[in-house]
C-alpha cells in the first residue's frame, strides 16, 4: 500500500525525524547517553505508572513505585490470590502504557496541541506518580526510594521550567524528542525483554505472565511487541491524513505569536 504523508504534516515529520536521529545518536556516541538519561528515567516512570494505574483501575492497591539509578523500575501491588485477570492486566500494562504514551505524544504532535500544555501535562503525571505512589503510599512502611522521589521531582520541575521559560521552538522540539524517547525506549526495552525471556529464571513482566498463565514468557514478549507495533502503526498513519487547517511550515506545533 502506497501511503503518502499529508503536506500539512511534513513539518511535524521533519521534527520527529530529527528527534529520532538525535535519540539514536545519544545511544551510540560514547558518554552521550548522559544527555538522554533523564528521558530514560521519564520513560521508566511512565512504564511503572502503567502498572500502578492498572492496579487501581482493577480495584487493587499499590504498595510502592520505585525507579532505580540504572533506569530500571519496580511497582509492588497488592492483589487477591484469585484475581488472575487483574494480575495479567497489571503485568501487561507497563510496556503497553509506555508505547501508548509515546503514540499519544505523536498524535498530539500531529494535532498541533501546544507544546507548553503537553510539557505541563507530562510534568503533572510524573509529579503525581512520584508524590502518591513513590512517597505517600510507601511512606507508611518506610519502603520508599529516595532516588525515586528526587528524580521524579527533578524531572517534573525540568519539564515545568521548559514549559515556562524555553522558547517556542525548543518546547516544540522537546515534545517531539519526548515522543521519540518513549517510542524508541519502549521498543528497545521490548527487545531486551525478548532476550531475557530466553532465560526461564529471569524476573520480568513476561515471567510474571508465564507464572500466571503457564504460557512461556517468550510468547508474551512477542505478543507485547506485536501490540506495540499495532499501536505505533495507527499513530504514524495519522500523518498520512490531510487536515483542513493550514500548516505552519517552521514549527511542529502551532504556537500563538502572542504567546510568551
Amino acid at each position: 500500500m502506497n501511503i503518502q504523508i499529508a503536506h500539512d504534516a511534513r513539518p511535524q515529520v521533519k521534527a520527529l525525524l530529527a528527534a529520532a536521529a538525535l535519540s539514536i545518536l545519544l545511544w551510540y556516541v560514547p558518554y552521550a547517553w548522559v544527555l538522554s538519561y533523564p528521558f530514560q528515567l521519564f520513560v521508566t516512570f511512565i512504564h511503572e505508572g502503567g502498572h500502578a494505574l492498572a492496579a487501581v483501575l482493577t480495584g487493587n492497591s499499590v504498595r510502592s513505585l520505585s525507579v532505580a539509578l540504572d533506569t530500571s523500575g519496580l511497582t509492588e501491588t497488592l492483589t487477591p490470590q484469585g484475581s488472575r485477570l487483574s494480575q495479567m492486566l497489571i503485568a501487561s500494562a507497563g510496556y503497553l502504557t509506555a508505547t501508548g504514551f509515546g503514540a499519544l505524544l505523536l498524535w498530539l504532535v500531529r494535532k498541533r496541541v501546544k507544546a507548553r500544555a503537553v510539557l505541563v501535562g507530562s510534568a503533572a503525571i510524573v509529579l503525581g506518580l512520584t508524590i502518591v505512589f513513590g512517597f505517600l503510599v510507601p511512606l507508611t512502611s518506610l519502603s520508599f526510594s529516595p532516588f525515586t522521589v528526587v528524580s521524579g521531582l527533578i524531572i517534573s520541575l525540568g519539564l515545568l521550567a521548559a514549559a515556562r521559560y524555553a522558547p517556542p521552538r525548543v518546547r516544540n522540539f522537546l515534545v517531539s524528542f519526548l515522543a521519540m524517547q518513549c517510542v524508541l525506549n519502549s521498543l528497545f526495552n521490548l527487545r531486551d525483554l525478548f532476550v531475557l525471556s530466553l532465560n526461564p529464571n529471569a524476573q520480568t513482566d513476561a515471567g510474571n505472565m508465564q507464572a500466571l498463565t503457564g504460557i512461556p514468557s517468550i510468547f508474551w514478549a512477542l505478543f507485547w511487541v506485536a501490540v506495540s507495533f499495532v499501536i505505533l502503526t495507527l499513530a504514524l498513519r495519522a500523518y498520512a491524513v490531510s487536515k483542513d487547517k493550514p500548516a505552519q511550515p517552521d514549527l511542529p506545533f502551532e504556537d500563538s505569536p502572542l504567546e510568551v
